[in-house]
């Protein structure tokens, strides 16, 4: 056990997690409680805190640790996920965060009812809930294995004790706590990646990478140095990164909630700018240590899920391991702290409010939001002990909510048909549960783990052609609603 690293990590977090909380908690308590303090911050984050909210809610485990592991398989590629975080992040603030800003909304579910009725949106609640649930316990395993890396804890006991971290990152003060805490984690995190980065190459035969490099020519792997791989690596792997990734996380609760919470739509606009580039360059970083590991018979004898972050406490300088792993833990407590507000956001102002206290008061609000939070983790915690291929399992995921965004773009631009929209729904998320389960991808001789496709061909044939064929009423954003809504939006900010 390196007992100094896990106290410094261990000091590093609570004292920052309590610092940070009980300080917001202390400042907001003179000030009268708005509407959405607790979930949005009362609207009125600043550009550098949603930037890096941005950025951080998916830097999690997928990125970190789920990046180190694929390296193993796809080589330089990996970083395609970062990539398509990119795409996402650039989609999201010219586009969909500036479309749940200006409408005022506090779930994404809250559209689809103004698109489609209310039907749709508890439908797209449930399943939205489940799937950024099912993102937490990924979150949940990556804290543990961080821990278990730290101390030989086995992972799952390390997810408990990260687990307990991640309530304490968002309880004490929501969204405003997690803003705050990670724009001082994303300083700490970037200087301890680059600094590990460049002290790394001195542990390495010659003083650089060169040996990294010739172990993969030399075996005749020379594919995993290129961010193309293989042509199977690029069309199965990359270019689905990229559809599952922008198609369904540009509608997700846990990214639009920051989107949500900003002062203003140039405040999303002006946070494209720090967000995208921070996001984006922490995958490279993150496939030079993967591609590394795999290179040292010690580490890559322990296996892809913890030889990289082994092989960090044992090659780098004490005081710098601990700084590294610190923020390591913080960016992905971060994306914990936001898969456990988003889904009990949706099920408290979706389901709670929305069917059974309609007047409920926001520190009643607050109060079951803080209740669902605790049972989310402690759900999670038991079952990340399963330990699922964390790629894997991010792309199926992500695939649940590619319709959802076809959805409400062709609601808000096209035509708005809640037949349709229900039928595209079940049929895209029948198509994405037949691929997983059952023989089917063998008996087509596709079994390269193309949910993002199947979900996608399946969406946009059946709701194109659904529109195509049945009545509906035109596109929201040309609807005489809509006009209504931003004029009562107006007067509400007005007022405010």
């Amino acid at each position: 056990m390196n007992t100094g690293i896990l106290i410094a990590v261990l000091i590093y977090e609570i004292g920052i997690i309590l610092g940070v909380g009980l300080w917001i908690a202390r400042r907001e308590a003179k000030h009268p409680k708005r509407e959405g303090d607790f979930a949005l911050a009362g609207r009125d984050l600043p550009v550098p805190v949603v930037a890096i909210t941005l950025a951080l809610t998916v830097l999690g485990t997928a990125h970190i640790l789920g990046v180190f592991e694929m390296a193993w398989v796809f080589g330089a590629a990996a970083v395609w996920f970062s990539i398509a975080h990119v795409i996402l992040l650039v989609l999201v603030c010219l586009s969909t965060g500036l479309w749940v800003r200006r409408l005022g909304l506090t779930t994404v579910p809250e559209i689809l009812d103004m698109l489609y009725g209310r039907g749709t949106r508890l439908l797209v609640s449930c399943t939205m809930a489940g799937v950024i649930f099912g993102i937490l316990t990924i979150e949940t395993q990556g804290i543990g294995i961080i821990i278990s890396s730290m101390t030989g804890w086995t992972i799952k006991n390390g997810a408990v004790v990260g687990g307990i971290l991640g309530i304490f990152y968002v309880v004490l003060a929501g969204m405003k706590e997690i803003g705050w805490l990670n724009l001082v984690n994303a300083v700490v995190m970037y200087v301890g990646l680059i600094l590990a980065t460049i002290f790394l190459a001195f542990r390495l035969p010659g003083g650089n990478y060169s040996s990294v490099a010739e172990y993969y020519t030399s075996s005749g792997n020379d594919f995993m140095l290129s961010i193309y791989g293989t042509p199977e690596i690029f069309f199965a792997f990359a270019v689905g990164s990229v559809i599952a990734v922008v198609f369904s996380q540009s509608i997700n609760q846990m990214l639009m909630q920051p989107c949500m919470s900003a002062a203003s739509e140039k405040t999303i606009r002006k946070a494209l700018w720090i967000a995208a580039p921070l996001n984006g360059m922490f995958g490279v970083f993150a496939v030079v240590i993967g591609l590394t590991a795999k290179t040292i018979p010690e580490f890559a004898a322990l296996g892809p899920k913890v030889a990289a972050t082994t092989m960090l406490i044992n090659y780098l300088p004490t005081w710098l391991a601990a700084v590294l792993l610190a923020s390591f833990l913080a960016a992905i407590l971060s994306t914990f702290a936001m898969t456990s507000l988003a889904p009990a956001t949706i099920v408290t102002i979706d389901i709670y409010k929305n069917l059974y206290r309609p007047n409920a008061s926001e520190a009643e609000l607050t109060k079951v939001m803080r209740i669902l939070i605790v049972g989310l983790a402690i759900v999670a915690m038991s079952v990340a002990a399963f330990l699922p291929p964390i790629l894997a399992a991010m792309n199926w995921l992500f695939s649940w909510l590619v319709p959802v965004f076809w959805v409400v773009v062709f609601g808000l631009y096209w035509k708005r048909s809640s037949a349709v929209a229900v039928t595209t729904l079940i049929a895209a998320w029948t198509a994405n549960s037949l691929w997983s389960f059952t023989s089917l991808p063998t008996l087509l001789n596709m079994q390269d783990g193309l949910n993002p496709y199947v979900t996608l061909a399946v969406t946009l044939f059946v709701s194109i052609l659904g529109n195509l064929l049945v009545k509906g009423k035109p596109g929201f954003f040309s609807s005489t609603e809509y006009q209504a809504r931003l004029k009562d939006q107006s007067t509400t900010n007005a007022s405010a």
